[in-house]
């Protein structure tokens, strides 16, 4: 799949979203004693790095795409 450039930029910006979410979450356990809010945390955290992962594989073959070009 060819990705325009709008797209790529559109890419990184959710991966410093994800990113700065993250962040929060693993800060935001370390300060909060209710087990199910940390429970809550621990999904996000979870979930945004398999997201943060399947976001760097669209960016490298983006990236990849433009080397080639």
């Amino acid at each position: 799949m060819v990705y325009g450039l709008h797209e790529t930029l559109e890419v990184h910006e959710l991966s410093a979203f994800k990113t700065v979410c993250l962040t929060k979450s693993k800060t935001m356990q370390a300060l909060i004693s209710d087990p199910t809010l940390k429970a809550i945390l621990q999904q996000d955290v979870d979930l945004s790095t398999r997201q943060l992962q399947e976001l760097g594989t669209l960016l490298d073959q983006a990236i990849s795409q433009e080397v080639k070009s």
